[in-house]
């Protein structure tokens, strides 16, 4: 699917993904610091994603892990800082939404230090009991980068 907003597209396409790009982001983020390319592709290629960009340059990228029918985790949300304050958060939230694929998923989950306000908008809250979740890392991962 593709969206137009001025001089903006998102898209839903994966060849048009600059996957160096996401990855040089991410790997800095404070959620996926020292992931690594490999990993990027694979998950790329295993998820929903939505390319943001201005004048076919990309400038933001979200990926939505999810069966297409009852569930849906969002991730990897960003826009670089230079083009912040613009709507295109926003913007890449209503698209992701509207989306057919997971418009009418049961439930979307997500995690994140600095956007409460922003996922606040679009329905996202706080789990209402957090202790019936849980949660099981690979041994591989605990305590190192991926």
């Amino acid at each position: 699917m593709v969206w137009t907003k001025e001089d903006y597209v998102i898209s839903t396409d994966r060849k048009k993904l600059d996957i160096v790009f996401i990855h040089s982001f991410l790997t800095k983020s404070y959620w996926a610091e020292g992931i690594t390319h490999a990993i990027i592709e694979k998950s790329i290629k295993n998820s929903l994603c939505f390319g943001v960009f201005h004048l076919d340059k990309q400038v933001g990228f979200a990926q939505v892990v999810t069966d297409k029918v009852i569930f849906g985790y969002l991730m990897n949300v960003f826009i670089i800082a230079p083009y912040r304050g613009r709507g295109l958060s926003k913007w890449l939230m209503h698209c992701i939404l509207d989306h057919p694929d997971i418009s009418g998923l049961r439930a979307m989950m997500l995690a994140t230090r600095d956007a409460h306000g922003l996922y606040a908008r679009y329905g996202f809250k706080p789990l209402p009991d957090p202790s019936v979740f849980m949660r099981r890392e690979s041994a591989r991962r605990k305590g190192s980068s991926y």
